[in-house]
């Protein structure tokens, strides 16, 4: 028979400590309804993690590294700016999904927790850093890239924002054409 420990390893826990965040902010982490979730007894967390907290810093580094820099690997492979600008707008605005749970947003009624508050500066970070140096490639001088990035990435936050409250919102492939439309526009 196999251990239930051995099957679940860390990262599941963290992954599912997420959909909780997601769902809830910090305070839906508890290992109990989790362990449920993930059809396992406590005695599983235990085997990875001390206590609620390891869990919760755990998934937040999980998040940091899977939407941070790691996330957005692909796309800063991108050589073409254009190219790379349409296809992470795209991306982001397609994957926008009404009333869907945001980890992101989420965190944010959590930000006075210095471990969110670095989590979600870190993410912030490595997206705001890509698409400004994605808008000086494509010309524009330095400081206008960071604030051409600063709005794009607002915009694209505030659409995650609007599909979590409005189940009538536009489709999200229309939604991806106007965002690049927009944000491609350098005049």
């Amino acid at each position: 028979m196999v251990n239930e420990s051995s099957r679940l390893s860390a990262r599941d826990w963290a992954r599912a400590a997420l959909k909780a965040i997601a769902d809830g902010g910090l305070a839906a982490v508890a290992v109990e309804p989790l362990a449920r979730t993930l059809g396992v007894t406590k005695g599983s967390f235990y085997a990875h993690y001390r206590n609620r907290d390891e869990l919760i810093t755990a998934a937040l580094e999980e998040w940091g590294r899977s939407h941070g820099t790691e996330g957005l690997t692909e796309f800063a492979a991108i050589t073409d700016p254009a190219e790379r600008l349409r296809e992470l707008l795209t991306t982001v605005v397609r994957a926008v999904q009404p009333l869907a749970p945001s980890v992101h947003l989420s965190l944010l009624g959590d930000r006075n927790d210095a471990r969110v508050r670095n989590a979600v500066h870190q993410v912030n970070q490595a997206r705001l850093e890509l698409l400004a140096r994605t808008y000086r490639e494509l010309g524009l001088p330095p400081s206008r890239a960071e604030s051409r990035a600063r709005v794009a990435y607002a915009a694209i936050l505030g659409l995650s924002q609007l599909a979590q409250t409005d189940p009538d919102a536009p489709r999200s492939a229309v939604l991806a054409e106007e965002a690049a439309a927009l944000f491609l526009t350098l005049g």
